[in-house]
């Protein structure tokens, strides 16, 4: 019988976004039931939501559901058990992103989709004429089309703005980039300029990385933090290279609330912007970094995937661990917060590895150190206050 990969969730709850059936919180990795007959292969945290998709491409939605976020009608504020967007379940789904308040999806033709808040034109819905104004519509609740002159290979989401790359290598954007709306609001894709061969994206709440097929790291948006990595806190509009990374290929890149990251051939991790809550792994707590640093504490364990949350982060090593790092309240790292200074964990510390834990006494049991090793963890997603990891049955070695 074909083994079935699980999705594992743990930290905050509140909105149902991990998938438990409940709107509590977790400090410990905890199985989702209701997608144990799923094979799900990849899966995206979003700020208050999450979302999974299976080998046949049917795409799963739960958590907070005001905006219309979950891809189907709001039958209530926030769904707790994922539930699957049947407006796309003719089209096999091969990737998807959330942003703020919005989602974005890729089907195998490279078609992509929007749905979700769209108040600022970031589902590439033309505003509509009231009055002597033009207006957004607010909402899309059911995912439709949004470049079907463009043949998508990643999307990724933003605050307030969407990004796609295509399948040529070019990256096309819309929506409104960065507070406070000095930057023009668009409904309709606009390519980005100085961009080629872009091999992935990333996007954080206000800003955009690109990871270029020669291994090169730009970045382009809100730079209040360093988060762009050129050195200063000035906006670029335009894509400009991130300083400190010449002479190295990277193969990773992740963007977080304020945050960036980026990873090498070598499985060595760099990380710039934002500081506070440790977030970037170099043992201080609120020191932004305006270029990259490679996080030493990780050295000696080949990385091979990061991820960055709102306020915290997380490294995949080539062994299965996860080391995860920053604002520990909510359980969003994954361990007891009896190990943190205050509120944060300014380095990396492996997830559940050191204890067996109890049962949670709240109908959840959360997998102990002995049942992570059971589990071959393949990729990891931050959200806003949230963990996911995808995992498969590591193979019998009697």
């Amino acid at each position: 019988m074909k083994q079935n990969n699980v999705l594992l969730a743990w930290g905050a709850g509140e909105d149902g976004q991990l998938g438990l059936g409940d709107f509590e919180d977790r400090a410990w990795a905890c199985k989702i039931d209701a997608l144990e007959n799923e094979n799900i292969v990849s899966m995206v945290a979003g700020s208050r939501n999450s979302l999974a998709i299976c080998d046949d491409g049917r795409l799963f939605t739960w958590g907070w559901n005001q905006r219309g976020t979950l891809g189907h009608a709001p039958g209530s504020k926030s769904e707790c058990i994922p539930s699957q967007v049947k407006a796309l379940e003719n089209v096999k789904i091969v990737q998807a992103a959330i942003g703020g308040w919005h989602c974005l999806a890729v089907d195998m033709n490279g078609c992509a989709y929007a749905w979700g808040g769209n108040e600022y034109g970031q589902c590439a819905e033309p505003p509509e004429q009231k009055a002597d104004t033009k207006v957004f519509r607010r909402d899309v609740v059911i995912p439709r089309q949004c470049t079907p002159h463009l043949r998508v290979r990643q999307v990724a989401a933003g605050g307030t703005h969407s990004l796609v790359c295509t399948e040529s290598g070019q990256v096309w954007t819309w929506g409104q980039p960065w507070p406070p709306g000095d930057i023009k609001q668009i409904s309709t894709p606009v390519r980005v300029q100085g961009l080629e061969n872009v091999k992935l994206i990333a996007v954080g709440a206000f800003h955009n990385l690109a990871l270029l097929e020669l291994g090169e790291v730009w970045a382009w948006g809100n730079n209040e933090y360093g988060q762009l990595g050129t050195g200063d806190t000035q906006p670029r509009a335009l894509p400009i290279a991130v300083e400190g990374l010449s002479g190295l290929v990277m193969v990773d890149i992740a963007a977080g609330g304020w945050h960036s990251m980026s990873l090498t051939t070598n499985g060595e991790v760099y990380a710039w912007g934002r500081g506070e809550h440790g977030r970037l792994g170099f043992g201080d707590d609120k020191s932004s970094k305006m270029v990259p640093q490679k996080i030493e504490q990780l050295s000696g364990e080949k990385i091979i995937q990061v991820s960055c949350g709102g306020t915290h982060s997380v490294a995949l090593s080539e062994k299965g661990d996860m080391f995860s790092f920053g604002r520990a309240d909510h359980g969003r790292l994954g361990y007891a917060t009896a190990v943190t200074t205050g509120d944060a964990v300014r380095v990396p510390v492996i997830v559940a590895h050191k204890e067996d834990h109890a049962h949670s006494g709240n109908g959840t049991s959360p997998l102990s150190h002995e049942d992570l090793n059971l589990w071959s963890i393949k990729s990891i997603a931050c959200g806003g206050r949230h963990t996911l990891a995808l995992a498969s049955l590591r193979p019998y070695e009697g």
